[in-house]
């Protein structure tokens, strides 16, 4: 009979983990669900800012096509000063993030 009551104990603690385990496995699946989300609101935040800091450079930038606007900017973007430029920019030091 004790090893019945102790069996018994065994699989109600099982139960038990196995329903922690699960609640943690669907917690985690919420965080990243979470963090893609917004990562992509941050992605397409950037996007729209920087699109709109390109239109604003552009005259009459409604007349112009994307392939207009690629051909400009694969101008601008081989020249050698705006290379050493953008190399400067992306070697300067940032700030640490914990």
């Amino acid at each position: 009979m004790p090893d019945t009551s102790k069996l018994e104990k065994l699989n109600r603690e099982l139960e038990k983990s196995e329903k922690k385990l699960r609640k943690a496995i669907n917690d985690e699946k919420a965080l990243q669900h979470q963090l893609k989300q917004l990562t992509r609101k941050e992605r397409t935040h950037r996007l729209c800012t920087r699109g709109g800091m390109l239109e604003s450079f552009l005259q009459e930038p409604e007349h112009l096509t994307d392939d207009d606007v690629m051909l400009l900017l694969k101008l601008i973007f081989h020249r050698q000063d705006t290379q050493e430029l953008l190399k400067k920019l992306l070697e300067r030091e940032k700030p640490e993030t914990l």
